[in-house]
């Protein structure tokens, strides 16, 4: 009998593994998030054998993901499940992409003791529906090497709280020898994010409020644009692409780095012990009207066929909750907006890992990562980018008040007519 049983489960497992519905996952960033998608597909199909996931290979970038999308989009050659950057799911509603998840989230019982919030559907709504789920969520913060900053005559308990005071660190610590960096900053992380993290701690904004107008241009984006010119200027910072700039901290020849939350896990790993890495918060965020961006993605079913779609569903309801979070911000640093993920999963990790805390204390100045309108809304983020450069890479660092009147007016060309 149990040998008849035994054959029986057999046959219906493969029966099972035969008929299971193909989720194909595309993802950013396969340097931060290889290992993390295959554990949680490791632990999804322990409990989902029907459902079978499978990995494109991931984009290079959060533009490059939304620009293969929309070129997908057009010839039906879509993922099933894509995830984008937190301020793309604007563009990714009005090309019609994302399929709403209104529905299903009404038919899930007791989803709030898994975690999800309101807070998690309020990141992914657009005109009023929910069409993505956040995955991973990450804050600007800053990176410090202890060592240097105690052979510099700097206070490790009493870091820098202002720009003011990080550059007169940076001067110090640069000050140590000709191949040491005083202060660098990953300015050209995808989105302009690291550009809007200083108009916003300011309480400044991109455009006014019926995006008809650039904002960027005031006291908020004059005082985020000296701070780049400063970098150059006070702090030597070499021209240096993000990964140079990761390796150089890594490797002890950089004192403070200014990036992503999502870099910790890889930047704790290439520091190996090598120095005392701490991380610290954001400077200069003005009180009451100061915010930050949240960087990171967020999971978007793009799949048209029903029972396509339905399966995708349980996929991000694992990707998304407490254990596929959980496994999110083991393996990298950024933070799971899943709240049963934080509370039960990750009751201890934060005190064992106080560096990975300090994204999640700057919560309460969390802002959305801010995407442009229209049908130049990349295009924008480029021109951004090219006139930031200028300033970095020391061509126009003695003039970034003109750098920025050139960049609003050329972002200002670029925005939808009809709302002008």
């Amino acid at each position: 009998m149990r040998k008849m049983i035994m054959a029986a489960a057999a046959v219906l497992m493969g029966v099972s593994t035969a008929h299971a519905t193909e989720i194909v996952i595309q993802y950013p960033y396969g340097e931060l998030f290889n290992g993390t998608h295959q554990q949680i597909a490791a632990e999804f199909a322990k409990k989902r054998p029907d459902i079978k996931v499978t990995f494109r290979a991931p984009y290079d970038s959060y533009e490059e993901a939304t620009q293969k999308i929309l070129r997908e989009s057009i010839t039906k050659q879509m993922p099933d499940v894509t995830f984008q950057g937190l301020n793309r799911i604007r563009i990714m509603v009005d090309r019609n992409i994302a399929v709403p998840l209104d529905d299903f989230i009404k038919a899930e019982k007791n989803f709030e003791t898994e975690g999800f919030h309101q807070a998690m559907f309020d990141i992914g709504t657009q005109q009023g529906k929910v069409y993505a789920l956040p995955f991973a969520i990450s804050l600007p913060i800053a990176y410090y090497n202890l060592d240097l900053v105690k052979k510099a005559g700097g206070d490790p308990n009493n870091l820098p709280k202002t720009w003011d005071e990080v550059f007169v660190l940076a001067k110090k610590i640069k000050a140590l020898g000709s191949d040491v960096n005083g202060a660098t900053i990953a300015w050209d992380i995808t989105g302009n994010w690291l550009w809007q993290a200083p108009v916003f701690s300011q309480g400044g904004s991109m455009l006014n409020a019926d995006e008809s107008k650039v904002a960027f241009d005031g006291p908020e984006g004059q005082f985020a644009i000296n701070v780049f010119a400063r970098f150059v200027r006070d702090a030597q910072m070499p021209n240096l692409t993000q990964p140079d700039m990761r390796a150089a901290f890594a490797a002890g020849k950089t004192g403070i780095h200014f990036t992503s939350t999502s870099d910790l896990a890889k930047v704790t790993e290439m520091v190996a012990g090598k120095f005392q890495l701490k991380t610290h918060h954001f400077p200069d965020v003005k009180p009451g009207v100061g915010r930050l961006p949240a960087g990171g993605n967020l999971g978007v079913i793009t799949a048209t066929d029903p029972a396509k779609q339905k399966a995708a569903w349980e996929v991000m309801k694992f990707w998304h909750g407490p254990e596929g979070a959980a496994i999110m911000a083991k393996t990298t640093g950024y933070m799971p907006p899943n709240k049963k993920a934080n509370d039960v999963y990750l009751k201890d990790f934060y005190e064992k890992n106080p560096n990975n805390y300090t994204a999640v204390s700057q919560l309460s100045l969390l802002t959305k990562w801010y995407a442009f309108p229209g049908e130049n809304g990349l295009k924008i983020t480029d021109v951004i980018k090219d006139h930031l450069q200028s300033v970095v890479n020391g061509q126009r660092a003695g003039e970034p008040q003109a750098v920025l009147k050139d960049m609003a007016r050329d972002v200002q060309k670029l925005l939808p007519k009809t709302r002008s």
